[in-house]
């Protein structure tokens, strides 16, 4: 039998050595941060009962979840009407009860239920795990990918808001974007929009088409407008509030006029103002925050502020988001339980430290010295040494055979490690080692003690 041919899933990767030390230096980043700010970590399972996550996302969301076929044979059970019907969404539920977790946020909502009496409110956590979607691969969009969330469920205050705010500009300061915007919205502002227009039962098909306007522009949300069942007339009344103008100050009395006979409405322009009067007592690194009337966040959890981040240094896709869902946990029995969250987006902040070249020096190197192997002699030498340099908290190795020099120093090259220790006869005698600086080729003798206090103070 010929071998297989080894490949992996469409949008889905393998990730190398260097690469997990980058991307570890985002998580811990972020995760700095978060902890910074009075959150705690929690971790859910990789699945879930496909009833937890289905409904949460809306349609469009719905058709992404990953499902997980039943153990054993999966279709004896199945009703075999159904089965003839070659009606999936007919057929999912009986042969798959699980589903790998499409966002953070739903399986955070079932935690809070499942230990609402074990954790005290409000609650602030972080997660810093992966998450599937049966989306199109493409650039800056995986199939698996992972997220870093924070919410706080049990608290109205929209200072919470405020400093997730605070939280992005931090975060992406700290790793090295200097010019990136936070855009903010209110999902009751989209909802006052349908209620002017006299179409309150349409806002999600409306909060969809309006949150593709950057990718299809805005004769394309006008058609999709059409195809959800609004008139051109609908249509005429939405596009000057779309496509607002000016200062976050001139946008809200702009909104206030065109909203006035909308009490949703209203509320919703008053969130935003107090979240950015909240701003005002804060200073913000590198962020520019933006109201956006356009942005929608198809989710229809959302049901007060949302935010979307975008860098404007390269061409890439928001690299984070989120917002505040109030009736979420009542999904699962859990009722007046608001909550608010915000999410990065690991892999495409990856992508974006990458193109601008952004990641520090230390994260390309996973060892810091190489101590070199001649023979029997120098390897029981060096293993005290080994022994001290790691308890010393400097990362280390003993080449594990006796070679060449060209091929260990290759080695090193390969790892990117900056030192080599040469031990030979001459050293083991007069116990000055040999340390050579493999970027600069410098080499020079020192004890066992001068070396380890010159990586360390690197």
């Amino acid at each position: 039998m010929s071998a297989i041919k080894p490949s992996l899933p469409k949008g889905t990767r393998d990730f190398s050595p260097s690469e997990m030390v980058k991307r570890n230096y985002i998580f811990e980043t972020i995760k700095s941060v978060f902890r910074k700010f009075g959150y705690q970590e929690i971790q859910t399972p990789a699945m879930e009962n496909l009833s937890t996550l289905t409904g949460k996302y809306g349609d469009e969301g719905d058709k992404l979840i990953f499902k997980v076929l039943n153990s054993g044979d999966f279709l004896a059970k199945a009703d075999s009407q159904k089965l003839i019907s070659r009606n999936s969404n007919l057929l999912t539920p009986e042969i798959s009860e699980k589903a790998l977790r499409y966002d953070l946020t739903v399986p955070f909502a079932r935690y809070v239920v499942m230990h609402q009496n074990d954790i005290a409110f409000p609650f602030k956590r972080f997660q810093v795990q992966n998450v599937w979607r049966a989306d199109r691969p493409q650039k800056g969009r995986y199939r698996e990918f992972f997220q870093c969330d924070a919410d706080v469920v049990g608290s109205e205050s929209l200072l919470n808001e405020a400093e997730f705010v605070m939280i992005y500009d931090e975060a992406l300061s700290l790793l090295g974007l200097r010019d990136f915007s936070i855009k903010i919205n209110n999902r009751k502002i989209l909802s006052g929009i349908a209620e002017i227009i006299g179409k309150p039962e349409l806002i999600v098909d409306m909060t969809v088409a309006i949150d593709k306007l950057d990718k299809i522009g805005l004769d394309g949300v006008s058609s999709e407008l059409i195809e959800r069942g609004f008139t051109s007339e609908d249509i005429e009344t939405i596009k000057p509030v779309i496509l607002l103008k000016g200062s976050n100050e001139e946008k809200i009395e702009a909104l206030r006029a065109v909203l006035a006979t909308s009490e949703t409405g209203i509320k919703g322009v008053g969130e935003i103002e107090t979240i950015l009067e909240y701003l005002t007592s804060f200073k913000l690194m590198n962020a520019s925050v933006e109201l956006d009337i356009t942005l929608a966040r198809g989710l229809n959890y959302y049901t007060g502020a949302i935010f979307e981040v975008k860098t404007n240094e390269v061409g890439m896709g928001s690299i984070g988001g989120g917002g505040r869902y109030d009736d979420l946990t009542g999904m699962f029995g859990l009722k007046n339980l608001t909550g608010v969250g915000i999410s990065f987006g690991a892999d495409r902040i990856y992508d974006v430290l990458e193109e601008l070249n952004l990641f520090p020096e230390s994260t390309q190197q996973t060892t810091k010295v190489l101590i070199s192997n001649f023979d029997s002699a120098s390897e029981r030498y060096a293993l005290p040494l080994l022994q001290e340099l790691r308890s010393a908290g400097i990362a280390s190795e003993l080449y594990p055979v006796a070679t060449k020099l060209k091929k260990q120093l290759g080695y090193a090259d390969d790892k990117r490690i900056k030192y080599v220790i040469l031990i030979g006869s001459d050293e083991i005698e007069s116990g000055n080692l040999s340390l050579k600086n493999m970027s600069t080729g410098e080499q020079e003798k020192l004890t066992s003690s001068e070396v380890i206090n010159r990586l360390k103070a690197e």
